[in-house]
């Protein structure tokens, strides 16, 4: 029946009279057309397979609800007495044919077609069965009876019929088990040991009672109904199944099949090998499972053990150069245990030395799979790197050969990783006496964590809230390693100034030297801080690499959040002592941006980039293995500080912040400007190939935000009217009258530099006093800017979101405006924290302009949801986007009509 193809459809052919129907098979290579006699041993064979089409599997149910009609004899003649069909269906029949034609219904093939195939092969069935041969008739089947138009009448058959069943029935009924299923026991002597073999003995037991058992010596040996055994006379055959079923599972079993008698073989050592290795678990999950002796024991386990090594000095004996000098290396080693008791080196030599799986330890006769030999031979693993044993020590697994094992680590690396926990809860340390300023509670925390941490060596990320004080404390931390050496710190353009400004108000006397620009000069540096940009450390990084810096500081370390961008690539170049990296995000799109920030500041913690996506980005980010995530907060903790404003304790001076979501219609220029940009956008796109539907989206998108601000930022007109064409500028006129009248300052943020020439503008022409900052202000221009608006010299500070979203304090506003949305709520925090940070004393009013029914509203109920959950689950933003499907992305960017 093999040839038979099941992978595809079926569908019945209906006859006249039913036992003239038959059966059509069909997959991709061939359509087989069977008899209904045919196809029922096909139906019975794959009826309990998964991988079968609905409708085969449909067919085989009703084929075995049409044999069970046929064996309780509910089956009659039809009214002209012509063929049999079934008869005496009670309630349960019919709610068994509903429930096989609900759930065996498939696309394009409803429940009421699929439930008159089931009762159209019921009436095939009962036609064709009782039609049986006259050999099949005395083993207990019925009889074969054809009614024809000869016959007396339709009652005549249900006599014969009625007749012939109580006859069967009186013979009486054998209630010995039939089903049965096997287990395999293994059995040796003392001799056998030795000898490394064991007897493989089948034993037989009662698919409705496991306690019936019996060999299957007994079985074959003793038959009728006073056998020993207590089985029916089909005992024998269903047990000859089941071993048919055992020997495909572990083939080692085929030679029981060639016995007379299936009732024991003897395993060699390459048979006893492969049943340990493999064979015992493939047969314990077909059903057949193996019982092994008490004398014959099995547990022995292994482990992983992280402990000290080097080449210079025996194993286990102390480093002299400590934890982390250049001699300090750690390996993961074997060891293993019988029944918890760890091996001693002896044994483990025995067991390495052992020609056969039978082993003889302690007096007790030990079974050992293939690995266990292996690993008794080859303890040593491999050898790692410090930073590398205590990523193992914190999460407490190491995966070998893709297997995640339980580490065990040594006393020395337990003490490290208990440092590593309560450095950012002990006690805190003295604030060092050359600071002028009075630390934070949560400040000095953060200093006495990366004081501990910088002092083993190791790097860390505080990624505390915008505004929360990372600046000083940074600088306590140089001042806390005084006489050490130099610090480097890499920041952006726009924040030298307040870098040197904080240095000179909290460290007073401290050198400060500013690596920027066309004077560029690193001779004599032999302590303070040295200055610099991502920009300039780029092209600099190997003079700056000559320097022998003490600590190394990424500030806004997202600019380093692509590990293959070269400023990422440069600054790993640059050594030191140890490395801090200061963000307010350490994570704005996915898990890779915090690796690579990780993998700068603690090189080899996190592993490779592909491991590290493979063993913890991938896993966490689909949210289907919680224990990664929580393994992975335990490895990251210790290395990254990250500290809210609204945590308990940390800001209570914060005054209140309010946010506000405006929600704005669209003048009928922008409705038309809009619905044309859709239809026309949409039509390319759905005609585009896959790289060019990537651009037409993303340029569909900027379109639409461009409109919804204005429609002379999306027509890009040189001279235009400005008024009465957007209502998101009638609002920002309408907040920054109120800001004037209240003696107070605002902020307003746009993506756009285009959009914020515009707006600058129009405050022009209506006399409100601003300036402009974004990526092309010069340095020392964006200083003085800070300083005006901070001394209170005006009231508006425009700022491009991605040049003024970072790094600038600007407390003395106490309004925010984001003009438009970008897709990071991260991004958006960020900008916010300019005004709402330490030093702010007034509450705090932001406003968000959202057009409604645009795709600025969408992007709005996007991001309250991101809010409200995790931040471990992320989004690519409009990247994400370009793989929407043509109708995903129709229903984002359509313009919705409010009622």
């Amino acid at each position: 029946m093999s040839f038979v193809p099941v992978t595809g459809p079926a569908r019945l052919l209906v006859g006249q009279p039913p036992r003239e129907g038959s059966i059509e098979f069909t997959d991709d290579r061939r359509t087989i057309v069977m008899p209904i006699r045919g196809a029922l041993p096909v139906l019975g064979k794959v009826r309990d397979q998964s991988d079968i089409h609905p409708s085969v599997a449909l067919l085989a149910g009703a084929a075995l609800m049409g044999l069970q009609l046929v064996a309780s004899g509910r089956f009659a003649p039809d009214p002209d007495g012509r063929h049999w069909q079934a008869a005496g269906l009670d309630a349960d029949d019919e709610r068994r044919i509903a429930d096989l034609a609900r759930s065996r219904a498939w696309d394009g093939f409803d429940e009421a077609t699929a439930e008159g195939m089931v009762r159209g092969l019921l009436d095939a069935v009962v036609d064709t069965m009782p039609r049986t041969t006259p050999g099949r008739a005395r083993r207990g089947a019925l009889a074969p009876v054809r009614p024809t138009a000869r016959d007396t009448s339709p009652d005549d058959f249900s006599d014969q019929l009625q007749q012939r069943i109580a006859r069967i029935r009186s013979r009486g009924r054998d209630d010995r088990p039939h089903l049965v299923t096997i287990s395999f026991r293994i059995e040796a002597d003392e001799e056998e040991l030795v000898a490394g073999a064991v007897r493989l003995v089948t034993q037989v037991h009662a698919v409705d009672n496991a306690a019936h058992m019996a060999d299957a010596s007994e079985l074959w040996a003793e038959t009728g109904p006073e056998a020993g055994h207590g089985f029916g006379e089909r005992a024998r055959t269903h047990a000859a199944i089941a071993l048919r079923s055992a020997a495909d599972a572990w083939p080692v079993l085929e030679r029981l099949l060639d016995l007379r008698i299936p009732d024991e073989i003897t395993l060699d050592t390459d048979e006893i090998l492969s049943l340990l290795d493999g064979g015992a678990a493939a047969l314990t999950e077909v059903g057949h499972p193996v019982m092994w002796p008490k004398y014959l024991d099995r547990e022995v386990t292994q482990r992983v053990e992280l402990g000290r090594r080097s080449a210079a000095q025996p194993r286990g004996e102390p480093l002299q150069d400590g934890l982390f000098g250049p001699q300090a290396l750690f390996g993961f080693e074997w060891q293993l245990s019988l029944h918890g008791d760890e091996l001693t080196d002896d044994e483990m030599d025995e067991l390495a030395r052992a020609t056969s799986p039978i082993i003889k330890l302690r007096d007790n006769w030990v079974a050992v799979d293939s690995a266990v030999i292996k690993r008794a031979r080859k303890r040593l693993i491999r050898t790692i790197t410090p930073v590398q044993a205590i990523a193992a020590t914190l999460t407490g697994v190491v995966d070998i050969e893709e297997v995640p094992y339980e580490a065990v680590v040594g006393a020395s690396l337990l003490v490290v990783r208990d440092r590593l926990r309560e450095a950012a809860t002990g006690e805190p340390i003295d604030v060092p006496p050359g600071l002028r300023a009075e630390l934070r509670d949560y400040q000095r925390r953060g200093l006495s964590w990366l004081a501990e941490l910088t002092s083993l060596g190791l790097g860390a990320c505080l990624a505390d809230d915008m505004g929360l004080g990372k600046t000083i404390t940074l600088i306590a931390l140089h001042l806390h390693r005084a006489g050490e050496g130099p610090t480097l710190v890499v920041c952006p353009a726009s924040l030298l100034g307040n870098w040197e400004a904080e240095i000179h108000r909290f460290a007073p006397g401290v050198p400060v030297r500013r690596h920027h620009g066309s004077a560029r000069d690193l001779d004599g540096v032999t302590d303070g801080f040295v200055l610099t940009t991502y920009g300039t450390m780029r092209n600099d990084a190997a003079l700056l690499a000559e320097v022998p810096w003490d600590l190394v500081v990424a500030d806004e370390a997202q600019h380093i959040k692509n590990s293959r961008s070269a400023a990422a690539r440069a600054l790993r170049t640059v050594p030191s002592r140890a490395r801090v990296a200061l963000t307010g995000t350490p994570v704005e799109n996915d898990l890779t941006e915090l690796w690579s920030i990780l993998d700068w500041a603690i090189p080899g913690l996190l592993g490779s980039r592909n491991a590290f996506r493979k063993v913890w980005a991938g896993p966490i980010e689909s949210g289907l293995e919680p224990t990664k995530a929580r393994q992975f907060a335990d490895l990251i903790g210790p290395f990254l500080l990250r500290r809210r404003k609204s945590d308990p304790g940390i800001a209570p001076e914060l005054p209140a912040k309010t946010e506000t979501d405006h929600v704005l219609g669209l003048t009928r220029e922008q409705v038309v400007l809009y619905e044309t940009l859709v239809r026309e956008s949409m039509r390319r796109i759905e005609e585009a190939d896959e790289e060019t539907r990537r651009g037409l989206v993303l340029k569909l998108l900027t379109g639409l935000k461009q409109i919804c601000n204005h429609p002379a930022h999306f027509l890009r007109q040189a001279n235009p009217k400005l008024r009465g064409r957007s209502e998101k500028l009638d609002l920002l006129d309408e907040l920054v009258g109120t800001v004037i009248a209240e003696d107070g300052a605002v902020l307003v943020f746009t993506q756009y530099v285009a959009m914020a020439r515009l707006l600058e503008r129009h405050l022009a022409s209506t006399g409100v006093p601003h300036q402009f900052l974004h990526g092309g202000t010069p340095v020392r221009e964006r200083d003085a800017m800070v300083a005006r608006f901070q001394a209170g010299e005006l009231p508006v500070f425009l700022l491009s979101l991605k040049a003024g979203g970072t790094g600038l304090n600007l407390t003395r506003a106490d309004h925010v405006i984001h003009f438009d949305r970008w897709w990071n709520p991260a991004v958006e925090d960020q900008a916010t924290d300019r005004a709402y940070r330490i030093g702010q004393t007034r509450p705090v009013q932001v406003h968000r302009a959202i057009t409604q029914g645009t795709i600025e509203e969408k992007i709005a109920e996007l991001l309250t949801r991101k809010r409200s959950i995790a931040d471990s689950v992320l989004t690519r933003g409009e990247t994400a986007l370009t793989e929407l499907t043509n109708a995903e992305l129709r229903d984002l960017v359509e313009l919705r009509t409010t009622g």
